[in-house]
């Protein structure tokens, strides 16, 4: 919590609200009077500063609900030399921190799960940290089904290594609720790089058969290839459905991560 707080606090200091006019509290900005606008609007102490009649603007303000998932899978514990955490780990920050921003704005969140309720505030904060260490994973990597709020936003983190035929299911299963959002994929550097060399024995973490290669060095550049077409066939399903796509490593900073998510989670 005191890791996702300032990673949040970080990030806070670079975004504003949402800055749309509209009904609510928060002030934006004064404005000239024009044609058209009610008197009832003017702001007259602004006004009587000046010859001119000034109306006050007031921040959009539409809260709603932002669902949120982390991937727990055997293949989201595990890491390498390289990196500083686990994408488990490192997922979960990002959620929270995530969460974080999204109440300061005075959003809604939910943990995709099926007792979650939607929170807000500092402790509904807590209770979403409590949550995330109950939640129970089924193995399968990917969200559980489970009835979210009618055009709520979305965010998956995950690292996405399911066959896309079932992340395609699951996320058309979403967008017809309707829902959208954004799908983060986080990798272990040396899930990107396969940096080994020599003869590697690869142990499978979610009932794969293990695999042997002789010279890890002569399958490398297939491996990027692949990987490649898999990330542009998460890219596509996300954009068919409404989601945007993108991915982190956990040797990088949780900053620009954290930032991308929620600029991708800002009213059109």
């Amino acid at each position: 919590m005191v890791a996702a707080e300032r990673v949040a606090a970080t990030v806070a200091q670079g975004v504003h609200g949402r800055r749309r006019v509209g009904q609510g509290d928060s002030f934006w900005q004064f404005r000239p009077f024009v044609a058209g606008d009610a008197t009832m609007q003017i702001d007259w102490r602004q006004s009587a500063k000046s010859d001119r009649a000034f109306v006050r603007e007031t921040e959009w303000e539409a809260a709603q609900t932002v669902c949120l998932w982390r991937d727990g899978s055997a293949s989201m514990r595990w890491r390498s030399r390289a990196a500083p955490v686990e994408k488990r780990e490192r997922a979960g920050l990002l959620l929270l921190a995530l969460a974080s921003l999204l109440m300061r704005g005075g959003e809604r969140v939910a943990l995709i799960e099926q007792t979650a309720r939607p929170v807000w505030g500092r402790a509904g904060l807590d209770r979403m940290a409590e949550g995330l260490i109950r939640s129970d994973d089924d193995g399968t990597g990917l969200p559980p089904r489970t009835n979210l709020p009618r055009h709520a936003k979305v965010v998956l983190f995950s690292d996405f290594l399911s066959p896309l035929e079932e992340v395609h299911a699951t996320i058309g299963r979403l967008a017809a609720t309707p829902v959208s959002g954004h799908l983060l994929q986080v990798l272990d550097p040396a899930e990107i790089l396969l940096p080994y060399k020599g003869r590697i024995r690869f142990l499978g973490l979610e009932h794969e058969t293990d695999t042997l290669i002789s010279r890890v060095e002569g399958v490398r550049e297939e491996y990027e290839k692949r990987l490649v077409a898999h990330q542009e066939g998460l890219a596509a399903i996300a954009g068919a459905a409404g989601f945007t796509f993108s991915i982190h490593r956990t040797d990088h900073g949780p900053e620009t991560a954290l930032l991308g998510l929620y600029m991708s989670l800002a009213p059109e």
